[in-house]
């Protein structure tokens, strides 16, 4: 089973090493990958102030200007999972996991960051600011993904049962042509949007835990909090819906 995830805006300080874009999932990638990098780290250079809140999604000067002067080609690196900070990746709280949990996450999950594209949760990533939807330039970067990987995706999931746990604005950047599994959270019997971000986290953790390899095994799997109520299919999709349970 392969878990589809998204990304943070916000991200953890810090790493070792040092960042290679060839070294990420699908290296087919890496000039597309490259292209888009020096996009970014132009506007980085250009340093123009509006430019640069639009592109971070940031106005604080100090937070503008400490992402302005981080080159992600010359920064230190992090596995994604530990850069990515945020509602979801709090609720999954990698680094409280046990070590063969952890191991779980960094090959089963991929992850959809708005500059790299698809990366596994074990890739490398530098620390880095692009704001869900803001283009670099005339650039979408989710177009360019889009084109460039979901034939790489389409053939590496091609095997694999699909569990997506991003948030509807990433089929932007891939949405599975293969049937697939997604989750609805409800709570006094709406539809909860914002901390639906922390139940992924959660149901990843369980995942993580409980070593899950299958749908059918996850379906069975008690999560705290969450009653499983409702299994919708429509051709490809599917959505298992839980009420939360507080």
């Amino acid at each position: 089973m392969t878990i589809l995830l998204a990304p943070s805006e916000t991200k953890q300080k810090g790493g070792t090493g040092r960042f290679d874009p060839a070294r990420l999932l699908f290296p087919e990638l890496s000039p597309l990958r490259t292209e888009l990098l020096d996009y970014y780290r132009t506007i980085l250079r250009r340093g123009d102030p509006k430019e640069l809140q639009a592109l971070f999604g940031l106005k604080k000067p100090d937070e503008i200007a400490r992402y302005s002067a981080l080159d992600p080609l010359n920064a230190p690196v992090l596995p994604a999972v530990e850069r990515y900070t945020g509602v979801a990746y709090d609720h999954l709280d990698y680094p409280s996991l046990p070590t063969k949990a952890q191991a779980y996450v960094r090959e089963h999950v991929v992850i959809f960051s708005n500059l790299f594209g698809p990366v596994l949760a074990g890739d490398l990533l530098p620390d880095y600011r692009l704001k869900q939807g803001v283009g670099l330039g005339e650039i979408r970067t989710e177009v360019k993904y889009r084109e460039a990987a979901t034939p790489l995706l389409d053939a590496f999931l091609n095997d694999e049962e699909i569990l997506d746990l991003r948030a509807g604005y990433y089929d932007k950047f891939y949405k599975p042509t293969l049937p697939y599994t997604t989750l609805k959270f409800l709570k006094d019997g709406k539809v909860v949007s914002h901390w639906a971000k922390a139940y992924r986290g959660l149901v990843l953790r369980h995942l993580a835990t409980n070593a899950i390899e299958t749908l059918d095994a996850f379906l069975a799997l008690p999560i705290p909090g969450l009653n499983l109520m409702e299994i919708q299919t429509k051709k490809k999709r599917t959505e298992v819906i839980y009420r939360i349970e507080v």
